[in-house]
Formats: structure tokens, C-alpha cells, sequence
């Protein structure tokens, strides 16, 4: 289900309940906010010790699956950016 907020007055979104229990969020928890192109991410830190253990144990193995290829991706991301700096001086320049 997708739905629609509207940011208030000092930036301020509220993330819906029904997320908030799924991701066992609560009030003081601290939260990652990243901008990632067009969209804004955010996350929970993990704090404890079986938390971040558990998200250690699921990136195990993760580059091994031969799906991954780390050079190419930060080549590409390389050359988008170079491209998109091009493209914003070309259009300074007119």
C-alpha cells in the first residue's frame, strides 16, 4: 500500500504506525536519513549487539554469489558523475 504525506512546516514527516510497528520503531530511536538520487532513505541505527550481529550475518556471503561486481558498479557511478558535471558546465556556459 503506498500513500502520501505532507512534509510540515519545519521538514518534519511522520512515518505511518502501521511501519512503525512493523519495524519495531519508537520514540528516541535514532534514524539514518540519505539521499540517494531523486529519493530520501531512512533507517534505523542498530544499536545493540544481536542487532548489528544479525545484519553482519545477513551481508555474509553477499559478494560471493558472483552477482556483484564492485568494479564495474563504481566505474559506472564514476562516469555518471563525471557525465552530469559535463552536462552542468556545458549548460553554465550557455
Amino acid at each position: 500500500m503506498l500513500s502520501t504525506y505532507k512534509m510540515g512546516p519545519k521538514g518534519q514527516v511522520v512515518i505511518p504506525k502501521a511501519i512503525r510497528d512493523r519495524l519495531h520503531l519508537k520514540p528516541g530511536d535514532d534514524l539514518v536519513v540519505r539521499e540517494e538520487g531523486d529519493e530520501v532513505r531512512i533507517r534505523r541505527v542498530a544499536l545493540d549487539r544481536a542487532e548489528r550481529r544479525e545484519r553482519v550475518a545477513r551481508l555474509r556471503g553477499f559478494l560471493r554469489d558472483g552477482t556483484h561486481d564492485l568494479v564495474a558498479e563504481l566505474e559506472a557511478e564514476h562516469r555518471a558523475e563525471v557525465e552530469a558535471d559535463e552536462r552542468e558546465m556545458h549548460e553554465r556556459a550557455l
